[in-house]
């Protein structure tokens, strides 16, 4: 018989090589984080098709990545610029999160916040009117913050349009993006048919994306990372350029703004990460690149419920800019 001693040495030996294999990510699981980082309503059905595998075994990788951390919860991304903000992308040296988030907020609502290996942090401001002003708030509250870009609503391609019953909708999706449509239809006490449309109306739209947050810490043999593209002629050419070569690779859908193009990419080590970025700085038109490989990644939605609650105040169905962000 085995002495209590000896079962529990097999006991933990087990547990241990359960978590090995719990935590072990492959192609498959990369594929269905990039479809997630994309849609995270997609259904698992749908995924499978897309991955050559069974609903049943993507079900059961979402499962296993959520209990190791690998996806840290699902939520939603709207960019500010469809809903009448402007946003401030900037760098900041070093990597204390609570700190930079605190004087973010001297400014606007962070709209993202990311850590990143060589002691510095990417940020997004959320700011209502007057960014030239806030941009000179931020050089005066963050020693060496470099300013990427800043993008007010008439200088951006989103649009958002939406109702109040839109917002209502939106409001119970940043509970749980991957509500389903009775459970909505019964908390919001909407028709089915309505949530239906406002869903659907969400995900043809560029400005708003179902998506997931990640640990870039727990991905293992694999390497997530920003690439920052700076481009001198016609960009949409440069990331159609890009995507042929390189879209086997991405990991969201591209970021364009002006001339500034941000591809959210993967690898299976940070050598080959590197050398992709060398052959995307050698494209014609493309004038500068950068790379950078998030620790931590951050996504409040704290702008978002304010402007949900501003779009309630509407007596119109049709929210008005001026009415959500004032």
């Amino acid at each position: 018989m085995l002495t209590y001693k000896t079962q529990l040495t097999i006991i933990t030996t087990n547990y241990n090589i359960l978590t090995l294999k719990l935590n072990k990510l492959d192609n498959y699981d990369m594929k269905i984080l990039g479809i997630l980082t994309i849609n995270c309503r997609t259904p698992v059905r749908q995924i499978g098709k897309k991955v050559s595998l069974s609903g049943v075994s993507v079900k059961s990788r979402i499962s296993k990545m959520e209990r190791a951390g690998v996806i840290q919860n699902f939520t939603m991304k709207v960019e500010p610029p469809s809903l009448g903000y402007s946003i401030i992308y900037l760098i900041v040296p070093g990597d204390d999160e609570a700190d930079i988030v605190k004087k973010l907020k001297l400014i606007g609502e962070p709209f993202f916040v990311v850590p990143c290996l060589g002691d510095i942090t990417a940020c997004g401001i959320v700011v209502e009117k007057d960014v030239e002003q806030k941009t000179e708030l931020v050089k005066n509250l963050i020693n060496n913050a470099r300013i990427i870009l800043t993008l007010d609503p008439k200088e951006s391609e989103f649009r958002a349009d939406l109702t109040k019953t839109d917002f209502k909708i939106l409001e119970q999706l940043l509970k749980n993006p991957r509500e389903k449509i009775d459970s909505i239809s019964k908390s919001t006490k909407l028709s089915a048919k309505t949530v239906t449309r406002a869903i659907e109306k969400f995900e043809a739209n560029p400005a708003i994306q179902f998506t997931i947050i990640y640990d870039p810490r727990k991905l293992e043999k694999f390497v997530a990372f920003a690439l920052l593209a700076m481009v001198q002629s016609d960009i949409k050419k440069i990331k159609a350029e890009i995507e042929t070569s390189f879209g086997d690779y991405f990991w969201q859908v591209p970021f364009t703004a002006k001339e500034l193009l941000v591809l959210f990419m993967y690898s299976d080590n940070i050598y080959n990460a590197d050398v992709m970025r060398h052959k995307i700085k050698e494209i014609d038109g493309v004038v500068f690149t950068e790379v950078f490989f998030p620790k931590k990644i951050t996504m409040p939605t704290n702008w978002i419920s304010n402007s949900i609650k501003n779009a309630a105040l509407s007596q119109k169905l049709h929210v008005s800019i001026k009415q959500i962000n004032t």
